[in-house]
């Protein structure tokens, strides 16, 4: 794999700047064990169940780098709803040596509000080229949230980037999440980092990957083997009929 510096090389919380340790999101077992954390130079996924804090842990990072809370680059600026917790704050992340060239911050929930704001002020006109251009030249409101995903994928990412994912696997068929995990490696190879929050067990099959789990436990490294997603996807597919009768009863 081409060598490739970390344009965050690692995060840290620091306890001086929580007002309330017993507060949300410091209240998560998984954040609330959390101190320092080192990131893979090409890609590190968060993973765990629902709640685990994994969505919120990957917020945190992208606001910190100075990407917009809902989804996009640092040159968005809207804001639909503030709903980002406070742990950006508490949160430094150490830059490496290197900045990166372009950033995208993808929040499954709120592409929606990113293409609605992208479609805005392409509606207002500009001295440069439309933004829709760098999505592919979309309508991105006229194709599915799946197309649109891979529209930003394929056409908005380039080399040198840092991009921060949150369960982008949420519009994508499994045909779909090989298609974004060869992207992946495509950018991987053009020295750009990924920070992705996922439940996708083909995505974080990413070779080399480093994999960390979020749980009552703390935030723990893994194998892609060891992970609940591996092993439950691999047993259900291997013997369905018995994982049927003993959740359907029967």
């Amino acid at each position: 794999m081409t060598p490739s510096p970390a344009f965050i090389r690692h995060i840290e919380l620091l306890p001086e700047r929580i007002a309330d340790p017993n507060a949300y999101p410091f209240s998560l077992p998984a954040l609330r064990k959390l101190t320092k954390l080192k990131l893979d130079p090409h890609v590190t996924f968060f993973i765990g169940e629902n709640g685990s804090g994994k969505s919120t842990l990957v917020e945190a990072i992208a606001v910190a780098a100075g990407m917009n809370p809902e989804g996009g680059s640092r040159n968005f600026k809207f804001g639909t709803y503030s709903s980002e917790s406070m742990l950006h704050r508490a949160l430094r992340i150490a830059r490496g040596y290197k900045r990166p060239r372009t950033d995208f911050f993808l929040r499954a929930e709120s592409f929606f509000n990113v293409i609605s704001n992208i479609e805005k002020l392409d509606s207002e006109g500009g001295f440069g080229p439309p933004i829709k251009s760098y999505f592919g030249n979309l309508n991105l409101h006229h194709v599915s949230h799946g197309e649109s995903f891979m529209a930003m994928a394929n056409h908005r990412l380039g080399p040198n980037g840092l991009y921060i994912f949150d369960e982008p696997e949420a519009a994508l068929s499994p045909q779909r999440q090989l298609a974004l995990l060869a992207r992946i490696h495509e950018l991987v190879q053009a020295r750009s980092q990924f920070i992705i929050a996922t439940h996708s067990p083909i995505l974080m099959a990413y070779p080399g990957a480093l994999l960390y789990s979020l749980s009552e436990r703390g935030i723990e490294q893994v194998e892609y083997e060891q992970t609940e997603h591996f092993a439950l996807t691999r047993d259900f597919l291997l013997d369905r009929e018995r994982y049927l009768r003993r959740i359907l009863g029967g």
